[in-house]
């Protein structure tokens, strides 16, 4: 089993507390159609494990597969500075089938960003080595597609549908607790 080789530290996206007994990172690409189908289980799970649960996302786009993945990572880190980051990945996920540099100027709007200043980012590849430094720390730590899911620091290797994620986060609070 595969470990997680750069761990979690406040330069990435997180959601719940420090302190969470468990921790689930995700390897993501906003264009991936699995990615897709696991972004409403993780919040399912998010939901269901509540303050127990600290979920990390971090960018994985296979743009040799998906066109628009490097883009809507960059528009994703684009609303980070901002205090939009979470707000960005539901919509982007939520229009997955309609990523373009339109949605993109468009779902800036509806946050409240400058459409202006996302258009320059993107055409600046401001945010590419931040899109880039996540990627390659999936590489060191043996993602090689999306989703891929690690648990306190070790990968998921079975599927990713809601029962199963959930039994694997129960089994590692289980093994943790004398």
């Amino acid at each position: 089993m595969a470990k997680l080789r750069t761990p979690v530290t406040s330069r990435d996206h997180i959601q719940g507390p420090e302190d969470a007994e468990l921790t689930l990172v995700e390897y993501g690409d906003y264009e991936c159609p699995s990615c897709g189908s696991a972004y409403p289980i993780v919040k399912r799970i998010q939901e269901q494990f509540g303050k127990r649960l600290r979920f990390v996302f971090r960018n994985f786009p296979l743009s040799e597969i998906h066109p628009h993945a490097e883009s809507a990572a960059e528009t994703a880190e684009f609303s980070a500075p901002q205090g939009r980051f979470w707000e960005m990945h539901d919509l982007l996920f939520e229009n997955q089938e309609q990523l373009s540099e339109a949605l993109y100027s468009a779902l800036a709007e509806k946050l409240g960003l400058s459409q202006t200043a996302l258009l320059q980012a993107l055409e600046e590849g401001k945010y590419k080595d931040r899109v880039r430094a996540d990627f390659s720390s999936g590489v060191r730590s043996g993602v090689n597609g999306t989703p891929t899911f690690f648990i306190n620091g070790m990968r998921h290797d079975g599927t990713f549908d809601y029962e199963t994620l959930v039994l694997a986060l129960r089994e590692k609070v289980a093994r943790a607790t004398p």
